[in-house]
């Protein structure tokens, strides 16, 4: 009979139990991630490698919300810039993973996972930002989309592996 495969593995739709098993876990990678790289994640220049998990849901759409939420988690507990920057980062999160599902429902090419990915947090995060920081909004805009670039292509490259290896089947 052999070993079944990881439920992430499967190609047939999640059961609801699945699904909530799987957000939770890419959810806690997202904080995880974060709370390593806190000391660039953060502040008026930041990189944020966990957005490159926001590619995961193009194969995988339900999670947009609890990508949002870990963004959110993740301000709240690690980031210290108050109630704007954890309703914003929710906003945001949502805005930007749900662009990232909305490339594979519209069928354009997937490369175009890499614009929401830069561009809503770059254009964003200033909107609270700024005022917090006192940092002009298009310096922030400026910094905030050049610290998105890397975390784009890593969570292209990432979804592309998936793909390869069939780890992930679109």
């Amino acid at each position: 009979m052999g070993i079944p495969a990881p439920f992430f593995m499967m190609t047939h739709d999640f059961t609801k139990t699945r699904k909530l098993t799987f957000s939770a876990l890419i959810a806690a990678s997202y904080f995880a991630v974060m709370f390593v790289t806190q000391g660039f994640a953060f502040g008026p220049i930041q990189i944020r490698i966990a957005t490159a998990l926001y590619a995961l849901a193009y194969p995988f759409p339900f999670l947009v919300l609890p990508i949002g939420i870990a963004n959110s988690v993740s301000n709240l507990a690690l980031g210290g810039l108050g109630m704007p920057d954890v309703i914003g980062g929710l906003i945001a999160g949502i805005i930007g993973v749900g662009l990232v599902a909305l490339v594979r429902v519209w069928k354009l090419p997937m490369i175009l996972i890499i614009l929401p990915i830069i561009l809503v947090p770059g254009l964003m995060v200033p909107l609270w930002l700024s005022p917090l920081t006192g940092i002009p909004y298009w310096a922030l805009v400026v910094n905030i989309s050049l610290g998105q670039i890397t975390p784009a292509i890593v969570g292209y490259v990432l979804l592309r592996a998936l793909m390869k290896r069939k780890v992930v089947s679109i």
